[in-house]
């Protein structure tokens, strides 16, 4: 792969990414990034996310409410996605290695790691609705 010019604008990308824990939609790295670099386009946010998911330095988590979140945080971990707000969370749960080792039990290949999405309510909508 060729060398990968830097980008201030995905520096700018990347920083925002890991300082939260929001896991936010493109749509909401394009309103942060915009206040430093208000020329910025959404393609170009959208180009650079898909980018550094492709080359390992953001996860990109698809929902079933539309719209891909982005994660900077890229070692293995789960996540819950809540189901009446959509919001995306990071769970405190250690890597379930017995998974790839039951997955591949019957499988005719090796399994090296695997992704996990759990789904439910989370607190504070459930806060809400009582």
């Amino acid at each position: 792969m060729a060398t990968l010019k830097y980008s201030r604008q995905r520096e700018s990308i990347k920083e925002y990414l890991n300082s939260t824990c929001e896991h936010p939609t493109a749509d909401a790295v394009y309103l942060h990034v915009k206040q430093e670099y208000p020329n910025i386009s959404l393609g170009t946010v959208y180009r650079n996310l898909n980018l550094l998911a492709d080359i390992g330095e953001a996860l990109k988590i698809t929902t079933p409410y539309g719209g891909d979140r982005f994660d900077g945080h890229t070692h293995p971990h789960y996540h819950f996605c809540c189901t009446t707000c959509g919001r995306v969370i990071d769970l405190d749960l250690e890597q379930l290695q017995c998974v790839n080792k039951e997955a591949g039990r019957n499988f005719d290949g090796i399994i090296e790691s695997h992704s996990m999405m759990f789904y439910g309510t989370c607190g504070e909508c459930m806060r809400k609705h009582s």
